[in-house]
């Protein structure tokens, strides 16, 4: 069974920093395509970055040089380091293992002085 869990949510200030990881177990895929999103208050969940079996990755213009995604194989882990945070990037951030069609539940990250 495929079990997606995110983690390293939390309160950061504005111009802070905080670093996401999704763990992927259980996938007879590997860990093979990796998609973060994220649901802001009163929108619907939107994508944000994705990350390639070779490490490729591309990323939602309002994030593009401010986050970075990046693999671990052997940990089966993909991590999401976010910068130069601002509040509008509060809200609910998934990770989706795109071969199993499976998300996580979900980190809270609030960006507030």
């Amino acid at each position: 069974q495929v079990q997606v869990v995110e983690s390293g949510g939390g309160l950061a200030q504005p111009g802070g920093s905080l670093r996401l990881s999704c763990v992927v177990s259980g996938s007879p895929f590997s860990l093979g395509i990796v998609e973060w999103y994220r649901q802001t208050t009163g929108h619907q969940r939107a994508w944000v970055a994705q990350i390639l079996r070779g490490g490729s990755t591309t990323y939602g213009a309002s994030v593009k040089g401010r986050f970075t995604v990046s693999r671990d194989d052997a940990k089966n882990t993909v991590y999401l380091q976010m910068t130069s945070l601002n509040t509008d990037d509060t809200g609910v951030y998934y990770c989706k293992h795109v071969a199993a069609n499976l998300w996580g539940q979900g980190t809270q990250v609030t960006v507030s002085s």
